[in-house]
């Protein structure tokens, strides 16, 4: 038993690259043999439907013995030309069963073409709905976080205080400052009406000291005289 790469390299070979080439061939001729055109289109329309059987038998058969040599097998039995193969397995059992079932294949068809494109358009519209969404949420938060100065400046032409519209935290700093520059200032006034009630004794204890003794000079003045 053949190991499976060379298998798979052999099927690849003989089954899609030199059929190919020959398919090259007899459609590049100047005047190609109708003939040799429908034998290709009926291989072709064989190979497809062998692929696609292919991605479902190597899920499930692919353990069994033998089996990459049984594709490879019915690949040359499909091209030879002595055996045409082609030929028979298209007209005996593909074509006779497509042709009773094409209505039915066709009606298939146009409905899952229906549906997937309802499908496509429902989904479209859900993308959409939310791309707006999040288009508009990303300019919300957008408008939130950035300054608003027009706002600002309508404030101050209605009269407002510019400490209306200024943060919490600036406020309480500015207020922090006048308190602390009122502070010294009052601090001052107290001192000196302080220095002011301390001295206003003194003031009037020479005042009366003066008066006393303009008095004794009148007396000494008015003794004199009466002598």
């Amino acid at each position: 038993m053949m190991g499976s790469f060379l298998s798979r390299a052999l099927m690849l070979t003989f089954g899609y690259a030199y059929p190919a080439y020959e398919c090259f061939k007899t459609v590049d001729k100047n005047k190609p043999e109708i003939e040799q055109l429908v034998l290709w289109c009926q291989y072709w329309v064989l190979i497809a439907l062998l692929t696609i059987c292919e991605r479902v038998s190597d899920a499930f058969i692919s353990w069994l013995p033998l089996y990459g040599e049984a594709k490879l097998a019915l690949f040359i039995y499909l091209r030879y030309p002595k055996t045409k193969g082609t030929t028979y397995i298209y007209n005996s059992f593909l074509r006779p069963y497509l042709a009773k079932h094409e209505t039915e294949i066709d009606r298939n068809l146009l409905e899952l073409r229906v549906k997937a494109r309802e499908i496509a358009v429902v989904y479209w519209q859900k993308a959409v709905c939310h791309g707006q969404t999040m288009f508009f949420k990303i300019l919300q938060y957008v408008s939130l976080t950035q300054p608003q100065p027009a706002q600002q400046q309508q404030h101050a032409r209605d009269g407002q205080p510019l400490a209306s519209f200024l943060p919490h935290h600036e406020s309480s700093f500015e207020e922090s400052a006048a308190e602390a520059s009122s502070k010294p200032i009052s601090s001052k006034l107290e001192a000196e009406n302080a220095n002011a009630n301390a001295n206003s004794p003194q003031k009037v204890s020479v005042i009366e000291g003066a008066v006393r003794v303009t008095c004794e000079k009148l007396r000494k003045i008015r003794g004199s005289a009466n002598q």
